[in-house]
């Protein structure tokens, strides 16, 4: 379910968080859906279990999981909602992105094609 760049930039909770909500957002992890325990994913992925219990707190924090005592943690009833709000925050981004890519000379229809790739359609050119 999750995979981790021992050697990437990004902190591994930040992974974690990060790859949960992708997992949230796809569809993958519904609501009412049990994440796995801090103890076996700390033992599949070979991590500390305080790397994992930082992320999943600031999951909990975000809404996008409950826990309950003795029982694990589940996905919130809004985190879809909230994953997908969160997303559209990152738009200005894509449109700093755009700007630069502009003004290096970059092809509309590349970064079209870049965009379309993101969504996993092919563009036809």
């Amino acid at each position: 379910m999750f995979q981790i760049d021992r050697f990437g930039r990004v902190p591994i909770y930040e992974q974690i968080i990060d790859q949960t909500q992708r997992l949230i957002a796809s569809g993958i992890l519904k609501e009412g859906d049990q994440l796995p325990s801090v103890r076996a994913l700390s033992q599949e992925l070979s991590v500390n279990p305080n790397t994992l219990q930082k992320a999943y707190s600031e999951l909990e924090r975000r809404g996008l999981c409950v826990s309950a005592p003795g029982n694990g943690r589940f996905v919130t009833a809004d985190a879809s909602k909230l994953v997908g709000e969160g997303c559209k925050g990152r738009l200005d981004e894509i449109r700093s992105i755009a700007e630069e890519l502009c003004a290096a000379g970059i092809p509309l229809e590349d970064a079209l094609g870049a965009v379309n790739a993101g969504y996993g359609k092919e563009t036809r050119q």
